[in-house]
């Protein structure tokens, strides 16, 4: 069996402050050699097209298989969330402190309930 060369995979963030901070402080954070970051920080300075330019540089750079983004922020870039379709990296939707998480807006969620009619959660067992 040949080695595989060590490839360790990132996680990326796009969020509120908290949010990314969280994710931070669990070591998730990255800065390579260029000054990349993994992550995103949002507040009310940060222009749609930031947001867009980070979610297409996560989705396209190589060791990123991860990116969750707080669903508010999604939907910001709800049609760049919804035309990504590539499993890696997986894009995933989470809740932030201010904004609840809700399934109904959630395009990956979307996709899954019409791959399985509808019923994800298994009460239809």
């Amino acid at each position: 069996m040949p080695e595989e060369k060590d490839k360790s995979s990132l996680l990326a963030v796009i969020g509120d402050e908290d949010t990314v901070t969280g994710f931070l402080l669990a070591g998730v954070g990255n800065v390579d050699l260029r000054r990349k970051s993994n992550f995103l920080i949002v507040n009310e300075k940060t222009t749609v097209k930031q947001i867009e330019d980070a979610f297409k540089d996560f989705t396209n750079r190589e060791g990123i298989a991860i990116v969750m983004i707080s669903q508010y922020v999604a939907n910001m870039i709800r049609n760049q969330i919804n035309r990504y379709t590539r499993p890696i990296p997986a894009v995933l939707e989470i809740p932030s402190k201010e904004h609840p998480y809700d399934p109904n807006q959630d395009s990956i969620l979307s996709r899954v309930k019409g791959m399985f009619g509808g019923d994800v959660t298994g009460a239809g067992t």
